[in-house]
């Protein structure tokens, strides 16, 4: 594989990773810290028969990582209206679910694991204690979900994998697929949903019977967001830097003061 004479053909990529192309049927991805994980967890994926995922072929010739090309729909930005759709959000909950169902097996290796461990950025308030006992994908954006006819067929970017509790996959997907966000910050696709609405139906799509801490975790991810963007763009650069430099910063503290003054509503989305 990595053939010079095959063409490449450039994916529209997310805020970070660049040098994304698309090879005939393959897709082909720089490696990173990240990469033994990903194939690890790909791996498995297949051995279980989940087939939201994209395959592992391997490593080309030019140093990157192949898999398999999922055709299908996927948003890009700006967000196209059917985001907005209330079945779709549905179908992203529910390949969620099925996603961290066949994960579980796989536990939290580990040798795997260690990219994923930092040191708390200075004045970061403490993560809530939940058993992180699955490794989930905690990137589940609009541009990572593949759809076939209306609805979520395949997850994919896997380079945010991490060990996680169900819980903080869910609110993951709320963050996004609701969202969690002021109208003004949102998409224009987005931007006058019924937010609360969204996050019951995506948290009873996904089947989570544990919710009465999902408001408190909600604000908190949020909080500790700021200062974990901020710690990724002094120490990583590259495309979290330029998100820092354009105002992902405030944006999050914009998300947090919204949520803070929704507790109630949403501790009834949730009830």
């Amino acid at each position: 594989m990595g053939e010079p004479s095959m063409t490449e053909v450039p994916l529209p990529g997310g805020d970070v990773t660049e040098g994304v192309v698309r090879v005939d049927d393959t897709v082909r991805r720089p490696l990173g810290p990240h990469s033994p994980l990903v194939h690890a967890v790909l791996n498995h994926l297949e051995n279980v028969r989940f087939s939201g995922a994209p395959r592992f072929f391997g490593i080309d010739g030019k140093g990157r990582e192949t898999l398999t090309f999922v055709d299908g729909e996927v948003a890009v930005r700006p967000w196209p209206g059917w985001v907005a759709d209330e079945a779709r959000i549905i179908s992203v909950a529910k390949l969620v679910r099925a996603f961290d169902d066949a994960m579980e097996p796989f536990g939290v290796p580990d040798d795997l694991i260690g990219h994923t461990q930092r040191p708390e950025p200075d004045g970061c308030p403490p993560r809530i204690p939940l058993p992180q006992n699955l490794i989930g994908h905690q990137d589940v954006t609009p541009e990572n979900v593949v759809f076939r006819s209306g609805q979520a067929h395949a997850l994919i970017d896997f380079d945010m994998l991490r060990p996680a509790a169900r819980e903080e996959e869910v609110v993951n997907v709320l963050l996004w697929w609701a969202p969690l966000m002021p109208p003004d910050d949102r998409e224009s696709a987005l931007s006058e949903v019924d937010a609360m609405r969204r996050v019951r139906l995506i948290v009873d799509a996904y089947g989570l019977a544990e919710r009465d801490r999902l408001p408190e975790l909600i604000i908190r991810m949020n909080e500790r967001a700021w200062f974990l963007m901020r710690w990724r763009a002094q120490t990583q650069g590259g495309g979290w830097q330029r998100m820092w430099d354009e105002g992902v910063g405030d944006v999050i503290e914009r998300r947090t003061t919204w949520l803070r003054e929704r507790t109630d509503e949403l501790g009834e989305a949730l009830g």
